[in-house]
Order: C-alpha cells, then sequence, then structure tokens
C-alpha cells in the first residue's frame, strides 16, 4: 500500500523508520496494520474482545492455558522472539486451506490479538518479533484509559479525516466496528462540529464530511493499489465511488476465478480503470502479469500506456528483470505491446 502513495520507496529506511523510531506500532485496525503508537489505547477495548480463530491448533492442545503461559515466560525472562525461537510443539492435523503456521507462531498471535504482547520489530523475510507492551509502547499510551464510546469517537474522527466524505457503514468498517456502536457516537461528532451531514449526489445513504477534509483541484496520477488498500478494502464504498466490484480471489477455486489469483486494481486519476493478477516471479527474474482486464467505458490505449509504465517500475524496484504479460484477459494483447515499448534499450 506503501507503493500505491509513495511510488518505489527505501525498504530498509521505511522498515527503520517504522520500528525504530518509537511512533508507530502494529495493531488490529481494519486488519493487521502499522499504526501510530497513540492508537493503543483508542484500540483497547479490540483487544479486550479479541477471539482466536476458531482454526487455531493452540485451543486443541492439552494444558493450553500452561503453553500460552509459558510462551509469556519466554518473553519476560528472555526478551523479544520470533516463533523459531521457541519451542517446536506437535500439533493436531492440518486440515486441506488451513494456514501453514507453526502451534508457536499461532500462540504468539494469540498473545498478540489480547494485547499481552506486541510486535517489536519484523526480521528480513517479514517474521514478526514480539515483545511485551511496556518494552515497545511508551508509558504515557500504555498507562492512557479510554471509555469504550471516547474510544469508538476518536476512531470514527480519524475515519471520517482519511475518507473526507463517507457514510455511516464505510466510516464503521474502517476500524471494524458495528454501525450501531458508530451511530450514537457520530451523533457527538456532529455536535461538536468535527463532522457536517450531507447529501452526495446518487448515494442513497446519508453522508458525513469530516471538518479536516480538503478538496483537491484535481486528481491526477496513477498507482497500483493493494487488495487491503482502503479504496477499495470496503466493497460497497468502492462500487459507489468508482462502480468498482472486486474482490481478492485467492480463496476462490481456481477454476472458478474470474479475474486471477491476486489481482490489483489500477487507479488513474479519479478512476479505477484496469486490473492486474501479479506475480513476482523471482527464479525467472520477471514480473508476470498473469490477467489483464480493462474496467467497462475506459479508454484502453491511455490505460495501457500508463499501466506499462507502472509495471516497468515496480519491476525494477522489486529487484526483477523484466515483465512478462501473459495473453489472459481482455486487456492483454495491449498490455502486452505498451509493455514490450517500455523496454529498456
Amino acid at each position: 500500500m506503501i507503493w500505491s502513495r509513495l511510488g518505489p520507496y527505501d525498504r530498509q529506511r521505511f522498515d527503520r523508520f517504522i520500528y525504530d523510531s518509537g511512533g508507530f506500532t502494529e495493531q488490529w485496525a481494519h486488519e493487521a496494520s502499522i499504526v501510530p503508537v497513540a492508537a493503543w489505547p483508542l484500540l483497547a477495548h479490540r483487544r479486550a474482545a479479541w477471539q482466536p480463530s476458531k482454526r487455531n491448533p493452540v485451543l486443541k492442545l492439552p494444558n493450553r492455558h500452561r503453553y500460552l503461559e509459558s510462551v509469556l515466560e519466554q518473553v519476560r525472562s528472555d526478551g523479544a522472539v520470533c516463533a523459531n525461537d521457541l519451542p517446536p510443539v506437535s500439533g493436531p492435523r492440518r486440515k486441506p486451506g488451513d494456514w501453514h503456521r507453526s502451534v508457536p507462531r499461532w500462540a504468539l498471535e494469540f498473545h498478540f490479538g489480547r494485547g499481552d504482547l506486541t510486535v517489536a520489530d519484523r526480521k528480513p523475510n517479514f517474521q514478526r518479533i514480539y515483545d511485551l507492551p511496556e518494552r515497545v509502547i511508551p508509558k504515557t499510551h500504555l498507562r492512557q484509559k479510554l471509555s469504550d464510546d471516547d474510544a469508538r469517537r476518536c476512531l470514527l474522527k480519524l475515519a471520517a479525516k482519511s475518507f473526507g466524505v463517507a457514510t455511516l457503514h464505510d466510516l464503521a468498517d474502517y476500524y471494524r466496528m458495528s454501525p450501531r456502536d458508530a451511530e450514537p457516537r457520530l451523533a457527538e461528532l456532529i455536535e461538536a462540529g468535527e463532522l457536517t451531514s450531507v447529501a452526495v449526489e446518487s448515494w442513497k445513504e446519508p453522508a458525513f464530511l469530516s471538518a479536516q477534509a480538503r478538496f483537491p483541484r484535481q486528481i491526477g496520477g496513477a498507482s497500483l493499489l493493494s487488495p487491503f488498500d482502503p479504496m477499495v478494502w470496503f466493497r460497497p464504498r468502492a462500487h459507489r465511488l468508482f462502480d468498482f466490484h472486486y474482490r481478492i480471489e485467492i480463496y476462490v477455486p481456481e477454476r472458478q476465478r474470474k479475474y486471477g489469483y491476486y489481482v490489483l486494481p489500477f487507479r488513474m486519476g479519479d478512476q479505477i480503470v484496469a486490473r492486474v493478477d501479479l506475480k513476482a516471479d523471482r527464479k525467472s527474474g520477471k514480473l508476470l502479469v498473469q490477467h489483464a482486464h480493462l474496467e467497462d467505458g475506459c479508454e484502453p490505449l491511455p490505460c495501457a500506456a500508463s499501466l506499462a509504465v507502472e509495471l516497468r517500475a515496480l519491476s525494477d524496484w522489486l529487484g526483477l528483470e523484466d515483465v512478462h504479460v501473459r495473453r489472459r484477459g481482455d486487456f492483454a494483447k495491449l498490455l502486452r505491446r505498451q509493455v514490450c515499448q517500455t523496454q529498456p534499450v
């Protein structure tokens, strides 16, 4: 998602900024997210309500409470750990579709969800390193206590600032809040002057405008969007704003997929004009475009030319040698031709 906003950024510099500055932490926001450390007290009610997945094999361990406590005890005594630092544990036999995580990793994620542990760093392979919150979160935020209503009001204000204008359901989904809990807090934000109730042309639901919203003169540029980007994460909003129907198809059986396995929307200006199924093939040194589809009503040639430039830039940033467009999708032939024209001499 950072690529969508900044383009080819320095990944090592970014990692050190996130994990060494003391200004950020990882928490469950709309999904597992990097958030400012000031969000720690705002998400306390989420941690208190957190429940492990029914697929978590730790739940099926005999004496699981003793095992989970032993994991915490090791962190207390030895310091930050990753899953490989914990003794291996045999778990229940995996079923088809289960996540391929070790029992120690499931245990660490259990404590992370509850707030008993937090993420202190990540390894180059993206593996999380966990530590006690008191060693990672500044005391100011660690000790701050808020009522659930105060926390929800603050989170909705942040969501409104990020969206600019949004419906009740848009705002509630941003931090995974129920609309029933969000609605009275929105009324309080209106009364405080933080939001204004507005009507948006073609929207069926009432909308709310943030007092901090900015009105750009124009929206330019182009970018590939992550499936987890707030621009497309909440499907009803993506449909309402861009007339864009989207879902990630990694969990859809291959024969039933319409657009591909890991599909990224492509934005030009204020429109989503195409979608591509991408794979970084390290063995061949190529960025593979496995499927390419143009959205209805979009001009093919400008979209293909702009997307080809973006794909070439992404390939270079990933350290790959070339971009290869396979002949799948209604947009593939034109995109392949445009990508060939961007080939370095």
